[in-house]
């Protein structure tokens, strides 16, 4: 029994489908996790969709921003950034579907057998594992209820930037979501920076990686995640970022999870 976990795919449909030769899992044991942002800026996120939705229990996906942005399209909302790499999904005889199930995905995954939190972006020091799937199903709860166009209307925007206990309403809602499908940087406050993409080193004074950030309450437990791909391969003590920028020319990565990490790739 296997457990992998692959970057951004971001509608790379034809190295998805080499990914998945090269790794050659076993439906029937195995497991694959995908760290979000299926669709969004390749040339084939319908494809995509299908093949990941065809793999029934076999996938296990989070969502990602451009993810969010597909379901916020589909619910009719005018947000810029309407991609017409989306159009295809929309206008697709299986495409209410592809949405519905997308709807239905986490925004955060934690195995305890394999000590590992899967996010699309990042976290703050403040939460724990467990305390992030709470956080993460109160957003999963609106997308699949009567109120999810409302709330993907709204959740655009950066604020608020900091995290606090009584937030409600669709601050609270915006916050979880920006911080675990947006979040590269934190301020020393813990609040949250979203413009900067730069990899560590390169961004303005007084921002720290998500992951840099001290008393993190995650730091005893491995975090895979993606978003990133200035970051590129990320392999550091319970760390694994996987967006190695395979829409940007890079390459589409795995990483077998259960055992010694091993990492396998295709060019993109």
């Amino acid at each position: 029994m296997a457990t992998y976990a692959i970057g951004d795919v971001q509608g790379c449909y034809e190295q998805l489908v080499q990914l998945l030769d090269l790794i050659n899992i076993d439906p029937a044991t195995d497991s694959v996790w995908f760290v979000g942002d299926l669709v969004s800026r390749g040339p084939a996120s319908l494809e995509v969709l299908r093949l990941v939705r065809s793999m029934g229990d076999t996938a296990t996906v989070v969502l990602g921003n451009h993810d969010l942005h597909l379901l916020a399209l589909a619910a009719g909302d005018n947000k810029p950034g309407g991609n017409k790499e989306l159009e295809p999904i929309l206008a697709a005889p299986d495409g209410a579907t592809l949405i519905n199930w997308l709807r239905h995905r986490p925004l955060a995954h934690y195995s305890p057998n394999l000590n590992t939190l899967m996010v699309h972006a990042g976290v703050i020091p403040e939460w724990n594992p467990l305390q992030i799937i709470k956080l993460a199903r109160e957003v999963e709860s609106v997308l699949r209820g009567p109120s999810s166009g409302e709330f993907l209307a709204a959740m655009y925007g950066d604020g608020p930037a900091r995290w606090a206990s009584h937030l409600q309403g669709f601050d609270r809602l915006r916050f979880i979501t920006n911080c675990l499908t947006r979040s590269r940087y934190c301020r020393p406050n813990s609040s949250l920076e979203l413009q900067h993409k730069e990899s560590p080193g390169g961004q303005p004074h007084g921002l720290i990686p998500w992951f840099d950030m001290p008393d993190r309450q995650t730091g005893s437990v491995r975090i895979v995640f993606g978003h990133w791909s200035t970051l590129g391969l990320y392999q550091q003590s319970h760390l694994l970022g996987l967006d190695t920028g395979c829409v940007w020319g890079g390459t589409l990565t795995a990483a077998r999870l259960d055992g010694p990490t091993r990492i396998f790739s295709v060019p993109g």
